[in-house]
């Protein structure tokens, strides 16, 4: 067997990811003992908001053709409003990394987890995945503030383009081939003028590319509600920038802890490497206690391990994961008392019974 070597850039970040980060490099390295032909060399950098501090950046000023060169980046957590404003550790670092290296595409899973209490009364086994587009809508820098007092005027323009929005649509249409074969728009055109109705006509013409793949449009607001009263129905939801980064917070929230997310930020062209990261933020509260959940920084692994084409190393990966949380292994914040390092070292302990 020809060993597949991938170099990953790590960034631990602030907070809690300078916990999670590291034990999730453990479950990668133990993973690839399992395989067999795979072999991980990761390198550290400590950019965030202490290097900020100390830098007064939050990353060298070659720091992105530092990262250029890797197979991928392993993120951990970016934020401490104490040390640093979020708009200039996000701007700085987060975001830089997204823009800089085109990753247009977000992507985050929920699912019922075996081992979690959801707080909905009749989850039924529900598992989705958003496709976010990652790179304008929303979330563009377009826009200014003009006045002061009672007539200052703050605008902030959502752009949207064919290229950016049909892109995003087809990578969703592509993946829920390989899944249940369903798609769901996320819309606002009854309230959002020119935009959303612009979304929704490319949706319309995108999928007539895909016959065979069922589709449905909502507006997001009866979306949020269905999220809460019937998640189960969805497959694959394609959603803007705003949107679908309101929607996996609320992904998180069902599946009973925003802190077990995991999300990749998927550069499609190949000129530069994909970003993985969970979800949660860093929670500074928590830091140092040895209780962070590590489970959004795994399953995250998982996502970048599916990236590399190694599916099924992933899927047993996930698999694992859930048996040790079943089994009533697992942190404070879901109803556990293990700490991070017996959650991690439970899920290596199964991966290595599995060689």
């Amino acid at each position: 067997m020809d060993m597949k070597q991938l170099e990953i850039a790590v960034i631990p970040g602030d907070g809690i990811g300078k916990e999670v980060v590291p034990v999730a490099l453990d479950v990668l390295r133990t993973i690839a003992e399992v395989h067999g032909g795979l072999q991980f060399t990761f390198v550290e950098f400590p950019w965030s908001c202490d290097y900020y501090i100390e830098h007064g950046k939050m990353m060298p000023d070659d720091g992105l053709q530092i990262l250029q060169g890797f197979a991928a980046i392993f993120l951990g957590a970016v934020g401490n409003p104490k040390l640093v404003p979020d708009h200039i550790s996000l701007w700085g670092l987060l975001l830089k990394i997204r823009r800089e290296f085109e990753q247009v595409i977000n992507i985050r899973p929920a699912k019922f987890f075996r081992g979690l209490q959801s707080p909905l009364a009749n989850p039924n086994d529900f598992d989705f995945i958003v496709v976010r587009e990652n790179s304008e809508g929303e979330y563009s820098e377009i826009g200014g503030r003009i006045h002061r007092g009672d007539d200052e005027i703050a605008i902030q323009n959502a752009v949207f383009t064919r290229k950016g929005t049909e892109r995003a649509m087809r990578y969703a249409f592509e993946l829920a081939k390989k899944r249940k074969g369903h798609v769901t728009s996320a819309t606002k055109s009854n309230g959002i003028f020119h935009t959303m109705p612009f979304w929704d006509e490319v949706f319309a013409q995108v999928k007539q590319d895909y016959p065979e793949v069922q589709t449905d449009s909502y507006h997001i607001d009866a979306l949020a509600a269905f999220f809460v009263t019937k998640p189960h129905l969805f497959d694959v939801v394609v959603a803007s920038n705003l949107f679908g980064d309101i929607l996996t917070d609320l992904g998180g929230a069902i599946m009973g802890s925003i802190g077990i997310a995991p999300a990749a930020n998927i550069n499609l062209n190949g000129k530069y490497p994909s970003m993985f990261e969970p979800v949660h933020g860093s929670a500074p509260d928590i830091y140092g206690k040895g209780i962070a959940n590590p489970i959004g920084q795994i399953w995250t692994a998982k996502l970048m391990l599916d990236h590399f084409g190694e599916d099924e190393l992933g899927s047993v990966l996930l698999k694992t994961i859930e048996d040790v949380t079943a089994d009533g292994i697992k942190t404070p914040d879901v109803g556990g008392k293990a700490t991070t390092r017996e959650v991690t070292d439970e899920i290596c302990r199964r991966l290595r019974q599995l060689a």
